[in-house]
């Protein structure tokens, strides 16, 4: 790995970096997140088991489709 390489390396992971905190920041803000069908909940007496899991395939595809576009944007 040349020295080019890793310096695109290392800004596309501050870049990601960012965008993360930013995302925290954010997402208690964002009132559907979490909070949409497919997302499971299981309450017991002393237990609560929360699973996002139709939030998470939403995020992932809008960032799979971000971070295409960001690629062949800059390639």
């Amino acid at each position: 790995m040349d020295v080019s390489s890793l310096g695109k390396l290392l800004a596309i992971a501050g870049i990601a970096a960012v965008v993360a905190g930013v995302v925290l920041i954010l997402g208690p803000r964002i009132p559907w997140l979490g909070r949409i069908p497919g997302d499971l909940v299981i309450r017991r007496e002393g237990f609560t088991l929360f699973f996002p899991l139709a939030s998470i395939i939403i995020v992932s595809v809008l960032l799979t489709i971000v971070i295409n576009l960001f690629f062949r944007l800059f390639k």
